[in-house]
């Protein structure tokens, strides 16, 4: 029917197309900051209906992918602990650390490794399980880390001694800085992630995008959404023109969640961070602050080597000729890669942008393999 909203989205999307056809008059280069965004714009067959003078790179938005390799390590170790009980969400079980080895193999190898859906979970369990050491492997971007923040609190203020936390979460904003840095960086503006910006606001990206002068649009994960955020950064970009843009107003992003940051502010604090593919950004991580850092694993668990002292950037190959780092950067495309299918399949993944659901690799696999 000509009134069905199927048929008002599709009239849409054309209007956005054709906008962006008629207004683009050279060559631009976006980075799309979030996996999620990298797969919709994918499975909708985006890129291959917008412009040809415009690029899309897919940006590291994945916080499974980037989580790095020693801090799957320093998991694996704690899950060979015979008193302890390691949980996290169920992408992080496949991912390989600087060996082929991850958590559902050590699971298999009777590590007591679980999954749970939501942090508050995990605090049950250490409840039901007083006799045992409950450890929670919480990654995440700033979406995420409120649930993790509140479970610290309530940990921390219920006395929960058998409760610690493995803190791999890490910020999107120094990221982009880091992208837009790097010598061999060829992105001129970004859509930026709209469910960060409903958590964080969108006031950290002002700076950014008066420093390195790239128009950073705020985008949501619809096809409608990521076209009007192309069109607003493009028109930016032809107009000489770098300001942060909001296309994605249902979202209420404006300030972000006051209630939300605050108790991020009130558990964490900014720390340098190691990202797979990146390597150590500045004040990129989120770790505990006192006194609820007496709930780091690290802590609890002394015996195992703190990970993330190693400067390795993972640049060039993850293992057998993977490029994922590469891929992560934005780089290098995934099927750019010598093992793409070829040995790395979600199956069986070589890196861990084949792992996760919104990994870059995962899409063009699940997308792309047969073009």
């Amino acid at each position: 029917m000509s009134g069905s909203p199927l048929h008002r989205q599709r009239e849409q999307v054309q209007r956005l197309l054709d906008a962006l056809h008629a207004e683009i008059s050279r060559s631009w280069t976006l980075m799309e900051v979030c996996g999620g965004q990298t797969h919709a714009i994918l499975r909708h067959g985006l890129d291959q209906l917008i412009p040809p003078q415009l690029e899309l790179i897919h940006g590291p938005g994945c916080p499974v992918c980037v989580t790095a390799a020693e801090t799957i390590d320093r998991a694996l170790q704690l899950a060979a602990l015979p008193e302890v009980i390691l949980c996290s969400y169920g992408d992080m079980l496949r991912v390989p650390g600087t060996g082929p080895s991850h958590l559902l193999e050590a699971r298999a190898s009777g590590a007591d490794v679980r999954v749970v859906t939501a942090p508050l979970d995990v605090l049950a369990l250490a409840r039901s399980h007083p006799e045992r050491q409950v450890v929670f492997f919480a990654v995440g971007f700033e979406t995420t880390a409120p649930a993790t923040a509140l479970l610290a609190h309530q940990a921390w203020s219920s006395g929960a001694r058998n409760l610690s936390l493995l803190v791999s979460h890490v910020r999107v904003p120094p990221a982009m800085e880091a992208i837009l840095a790097a010598p061999e960086g060829r992105v001129q503006g970004f859509l930026a992630a709209g469910h960060v910006c409903t958590v964080m606001g969108s006031q950290e990206y002002v700076p950014i995008a008066a420093r390195y002068g790239v128009p950073i649009v705020i985008s949501g994960f619809e096809p409608h959404d990521l076209l009007e955020g192309m069109l607003r950064a493009v028109r930016q970009l032809e107009h000489g023109k770098a300001r942060v843009e909001d296309a994605y107003p249902r979202a209420g992003a404006g300030e972000g969640n006051a209630s939300a940051r605050a108790l991020i502010a009130q558990v964490f604090t900014t720390c340098d961070q190691h990202w797979r593919g990146l390597g150590v950004l500045p004040g990129s991580g989120l770790c505990l602050r006192p006194p609820y850092d007496s709930l780091d694993a690290a802590r609890r668990f002394p015996s195992a080597a703190r990970p993330g002292t190693d400067t390795d950037t993972d640049t060039d190959t993850d293992t057998e000729g993977c490029i994922s780092g590469l891929v992560l950067q934005g780089l290098a495309r995934p099927n750019a890669c010598p093992r793409f299918g070829q040995g790395c399949t979600p199956e069986r993944p070589l890196g861990a942008p084949m792992v996760s659901a919104e990994g870059a690799c995962a899409a063009y696999w699940r997308y792309r393999s047969r073009s």
